[in-house]
């Protein structure tokens, strides 16, 4: 199968060392971009103990980004979760062009990530937020 942007080696290990991090306390994040001239993904930041809040600010308004989250849940009976999340970060402010190739690239990107949640965030800073992310995984 053929893909329009290609995922390296270096992006595929670090996605798999995030994915297995022990974490016992907070959110992090990993944030991977696309670089359109060389049809590749790229590693943007990662971020340890990182609130929603604070992540949202991070990411730029106007360009998409993938955000592969492992987010501190809490549930109503007292546990404490760490399921791993991705973030579609897709500004209706962004390129039309490079919203299309970020799309085009999605499924490929969750499958290398090895992620089944998938929470599309559109809205710019104010569609991320604790109460977005705690209503769509509480939610099933």
């Amino acid at each position: 199968m053929s893909q329009t942007v290609d995922i390296p080696q270096s992006i595929k290990d670090t996605l798999r060392k995030f994915r297995f991090a022990r974490r016992n306390e907070g959110s992090a994040a990993l944030v991977i971009k696309i670089n359109k001239a060389k049809l590749l993904m790229e590693e943007v930041e990662q971020f340890d103990n990182i609130s929603i809040e604070e992540l949202a600010e991070e990411l730029p308004e106007n360009s998409p980004r993938y955000v592969l989250l492992s987010y501190e849940l809490n549930h109503s009976d007292g546990r404490k979760s760490f399921p791993l999340v991705l973030i579609n970060w897709s500004p209706t402010t962004s390129e039309i062009g490079m919203l299309t190739l970020h799309a085009s690239a999605l499924l490929n990107f969750q499958t290398t990530a090895d992620v089944s949640k998938i929470i599309e965030i559109r809205e710019g800073p104010e569609g991320l937020t604790r109460e977005v992310i705690d209503a769509k995984l509480l939610s099933r």
